[in-house]
């Protein structure tokens, strides 16, 4: 990576000697098409980023007292656990947040540090009921009147806090352009976008809140049509570079532990106009560089990218867990990144959420899980709020076998129905999901703390911990067939799978 200055809190490039340096080095064409827009200035080292020599402006506070902003959530009280037999729809009944829980092999965590639950800011703050049939359908407060752009960005960013503090939940994810606006260049882009960090931060601080991932855009604009990090235009490929760039150093100085790359048209609508190797090679590119800009700035999150099979495009090349850890196999990427699975997207793919964090978890590169559900009779990504006690068990099985989950958490990606249009209706939402994955966290807990289900799996496989095949690595072919020749049928006594006695030692928890 190029030589870094400091800017403030937040890194940008070198000056045009390093950018130089930086084209010397190989970077190849795309790295050379990069470069060439740096020192053409359309990135020009994220413009409107804190300055270093501007320190002042730097140290500059945008505190919002309570008097400028309205109370958003007046109605609401602050969510409290209240529990099982509780019947007010506005408190908790399986979650409490201080609780420990333990975990056989795992220790005791409270619950709100085995979870880590996070609030998604896009749908949120930013979804307006609107869909490919129909217009808006939310009125939401911090929306209504007259104001520019920025203030309206400012005043979405003190409803996320008071919504923040009222629902209990310390984490909040964030795309840039849905936390700030486009603005007419690149530079003012950024100036929107840093001007929105610094007034995150010290909301940040003031209420003891954290960023769990931050993300850019890439897909919504006009320019990304055909794609960003696999666009065939370098220039956008360069735009984009310059845009995560910018989204990573936010995502830095409001102290994130994660960076998700979503890739949501990095894909094809046809093979016919559509080299797809060359495209696979500029996204192994990109990330390469991403992974290289991290550790030069001296990120210490986590990056993250988060599969889907279709939609937008008719195919993404992140289609499911095992295609994107056979791409970062591929591309020498596979220790810098994890994977960040959205239960909807699984089951877009044809898969089960639980058999996505399974399959990224025994590889080692389960990093966060966006919590979300479809529903099985509509055939595209619904985001709607898991609240399956079952399934939510079985997830949590996963992640508490793994140790956790953190520095990823449980993101709820989910929305409001286009129907429900009241900010109560935010409140029932959230706790709908998070009692349901806090429900699936005691259960888990206790079905491991038992141990049932773990004998009934492991006996399947006693056979390989007796005789010859307690070490597979010692045999071969010729010896298994010695072994072969010399036993029964194995069909004479096969023992039964007994799938069904499965299923009810899995239903005696619930």
């Amino acid at each position: 990576a190029p030589p870094l200055g400091r800017r403030c809190e937040g890194p940008r490039w070198g000056d045009e000697e390093g950018v130089r340096a930086a084209m010397a080095k190989g970077w190849g064409l795309v790295g050379v098409a990069l470069a060439a827009v740096v020192l053409a200035g359309a990135v020009a080292g994220s413009e409107g980023a804190p300055k270093a020599e501007d320190s002042a402006t730097c140290a500059e506070t945008h505190e919002v007292e309570k008097n400028e902003v309205p109370e958003f959530f007046a109605g609401v009280d602050a969510i409290r656990y209240e529990g099982p037999e509780s019947r007010n729809p506005l408190s908790f009944r399986y979650y409490n947040a201080e609780e420990e829980i333990c975990v056989n092999g795992q220790g005791c965590r409270k619950m709100k540090d085995w979870l880590r639950f996070s609030v998604a800011f896009w749908h949120t703050f930013r979804g307006d009921g609107g869909d490919p049939f129909g217009s808006a359908t939310k009125n939401w407060p911090w929306d209504d009147g007259e104001m520019d752009e920025m203030e309206r960005a400012r005043t979405r960013m003190s409803a996320n806090f008071e919504f923040l503090n009222k629902l209990g939940v310390d984490y909040w994810c964030f795309h840039d352009r849905d936390i700030a606006p486009e603005g007419e260049t690149l530079k003012e882009t950024n100036e929107n976008l840093f001007e929105v960090v610094r007034m995150a931060k010290e909301l940040n601080a003031k209420f003891g809140k954290k960023v769990l991932w931050g993300t850019a855009q890439l897909f919504k604009h006009p320019r990304y049509m055909h794609g960003a990090a696999t666009s065939p235009d370098a220039r956008v490929f360069a735009y984009a570079a310059a845009q995560v760039k910018s989204a990573i150093e936010a995502t830095m100085i409001l102290g994130g532990e994660n960076y998700v790359f979503w890739g949501g048209r990095e894909g094809y609508q046809s093979l016919i106009n559509t080299d797809m190797a060359q495209e696979l090679d500029n996204l192994g590119a990109f990330m390469t560089m991403a992974s290289k800009y991290k550790e030069a700035i001296g990120f210490k999150g986590t990056l993250l990218i988060e599969p889907k099979p279709q939609e937008p495009t008719k195919h993404q090349y992140d289609w499911d867990v095992a295609t994107t850890a056979n791409f970062l196999r591929n591309y020498g990427l596979f220790d810098q990144f994890k994977i960040n699975v959205e239960c909807n997207h699984a089951t877009l793919s044809g898969h089960s959420c639980e058999h996505e964090l399974q399959t990224a978890s025994m590889q080692g590169i389960l990093g966060n899980v966006d919590i979300n559900t479809g529903d099985p009779q509509i055939g595209w990504d619904t985001d709607q709020f898991l609240t399956d006690y079952a399934e939510a068990t079985r997830l949590m099985l996963v992640v508490l076998k793994q140790g956790g989950i953190s520095p990823g958490g449980f993101n709820f990606d989910a929305k409001l129905r286009r129907e429900s249009t009241s900010v109560e209706d935010l409140f029932y939402a959230h706790i709908s999901g998070m009692d349901a994955i806090a429900k699936g966290l005691r259960t888990a807990a206790k079905i491991l703390n038992e141990g049932v289900l773990d004998k009934y799996v492991a006996n399947r496989y006693k056979t390989f911990n007796e005789g010859i095949f307690t070490d597979l690595s010692k045999l071969d072919f010729e010896e298994l067939e010695k072994f072969a020749l010399a036993s029964p049928e194995p069909a004479d006594d096969l023992a039964s799978a007994q799938q069904e006695k499965g299923e009810i030692l899995f239903n005696f928890y619930h």
